[in-house]
């Protein structure tokens, strides 16, 4: 499996496998796991899904930080990936990790989808 190198391409290889909703269900479903209160309805427009997902990693790591690191390790992100970010600005920071993030739910959809 070749991980997508952008947004765009996520959602493009989402929607080409139909697996868009199945997506926001994934996403929902970790989000509930760390008790952070965001739930995606599954007719979301891509846009919205980026700039709700980067506002919510924004404000989680400026005033929830321990719930942050709870989200990224039921989310199960990569922490070599993670360390690899630059957190100098927060605002470019929050955005990476939410398509870190992305990009780690969609390998469990993709997964799912393959195998079962």
């Amino acid at each position: 499996m070749n991980l997508p190198a952008t947004f765009d391409d996520l959602i493009e290889e989402a929607n080409k496998l139909d697996l868009y909703k199945k997506l926001i269900v994934q996403i929902n479903k970790d989000f509930l796991l760390a008790n952070i209160d965001l739930d995606f309805h599954e007719d979301v427009l891509p846009s919205s899904l980026k700039l709700i997902l980067h506002e919510t990693i924004y404000r989680l790591i400026q005033e929830k930080f321990t719930e942050y690191l709870n989200l990224l390790y039921i989310i199960d992100v990569p922490e070599k990936a993670i360390k690899a970010l630059d957190g100098e600005d927060i605002l470019n920071l929050s955005e990476n990790v939410s398509f870190l993030i992305l990009k780690r739910e969609w390998q469990k959809v993709w997964f799912r989808n393959k195998y079962s």
